[in-house]
């Protein structure tokens, strides 16, 4: 046989033998935990007479329950992104550094899932928006276990977090 039918071959041979690496996309369930401990003690401390604390933790507290209803992190085949609604209508651009609300996994520096147990915040910190590496913090409204497994097998370990 010659070398250009062998080489021929070992092509269609190469790509019929290949797996797709393609993964599934991945919504983790809203979790509704973190507003309503904020609420819980916004209304701890109004039953203890201090409105100037109660006032701010109930505020934040109330935008997060709202929150937890419409925002989604979509974990799609190659980015983490961040979705609105129920149909997953883009988020519109980043109002803190511009820029879509959509970061490649392979510009992931480094993240972290604060106080695993009863996780609060999500950091993470990527290449994409700025070649120095711009830090994003979320709260974390979503399910927390379903959110730190998506994001070591999508973005790899986090180099201290993890739950116990």
């Amino acid at each position: 046989m010659s070398d250009r039918r062998q080489q021929g071959r070992l092509a269609i041979v190469s790509v019929i033998g290949r797996k797709s690496k393609t993964k599934e996309t991945v919504v983790p369930d809203p979790d509704y935990r973190l507003p309503i401990a904020i609420l819980g003690i916004a209304g701890a401390s109004a039953y203890a007479d201090n409105l100037l604390a109660a006032a701010p933790v109930g505020l934040l507290g109330l935008l997060l329950l709202f929150q937890t209803t419409r925002v989604r992190f979509v974990f799609d085949n190659e980015a983490l992104e961040v979705k609105v609604g129920d149909q997953l209508q883009e988020s519109g651009e980043n109002v803190f550094v511009g820029g879509k609300n959509r970061w490649k996994y392979s510009t992931f520096v480094n993240w972290e899932l604060w106080w695993p147990q009863f996780p609060i915040l999500v950091y993470f910190k990527e290449t994409q928006t700025k070649p120095e590496g711009q830090i994003h913090f979320f709260p974390v409204i979503f399910n927390g276990r379903q959110l730190y497994d998506v994001m070591v097998e999508r973005a790899g370990p986090s180099k201290t977090s993890g739950p116990k």
